[in-house]
């Protein structure tokens, strides 16, 4: 069950949901809109003949960084990687990412998979931003880019994310993406 404006209220009251920079403007009815900050990482061209996963052969990564009036212009068939202004997360909840549809009505993804953020984890998520259009368009920094929920578990879970070994701060995240273990 995922919580309404009232729950999410409620569960920054108490602490058991943490949004940082909360406004109450973007409190929608089971939802709640969060920005995209000003910085890109983008793939550095032909840092790799092909992707392997299971190999850990990624490419590496160059960080932009731009201001609200410049924009990030996402060209066609092109993904790079954002960060949300917000630091959000629970102990209790699992916290969704869904796009905003009027985004996706213009071709832009935020999220390919990485929609779920387990209980224990508040974190800058970073987005995974592609345009499935075939028109450029133009990423502004403060922008409402995506929406996140909050859903009840069905019980505690015997493990907090930050228990699991695999958590690190949403800034750490982000970077980390520059850098090859």
């Amino acid at each position: 069950m995922y919580l309404s404006d009232v729950d999410i209220l409620r569960g920054l009251e108490s602490g058991d949901v943490r949004i940082s920079e909360f406004d109450a403007k973007r409190l929608q009815p089971a939802s709640y809109d969060i920005r995209l900050a000003n910085k890109f990482l983008i793939v550095k061209p032909h840092s790799i003949a092909n992707i392997d996963p299971v190999n850990k052969i990624v490419p590496e990564y160059e960080e932009v960084t731009v201001t609200p009036d410049e924009g990030f212009i996402l060209r066609p068939g092109v993904t790079v990687l954002g960060m949300s202004i917000e630091e959000f997360g629970s102990d209790i909840y699992l916290t969704h990412l869904s796009g905003k549809s009027s985004l996706a009505r213009l071709g832009l993804v935020v999220h390919n998979t990485a929609w779920l953020i387990n209980p224990g984890h508040f974190l800058h998520i970073t987005f995974e931003l592609a345009n499935m259009s075939s028109i450029p368009i133009i990423l502004r920094p403060g922008m409402e880019i995506a929406q996140i929920l909050f859903s009840e578990l069905t019980s505690p879970p015997r493990q907090n994310y930050r228990d699991t070994g695999r958590y690190k701060s949403g800034q750490d995240n982000f970077t980390s993406y520059m850098h090859k273990d």
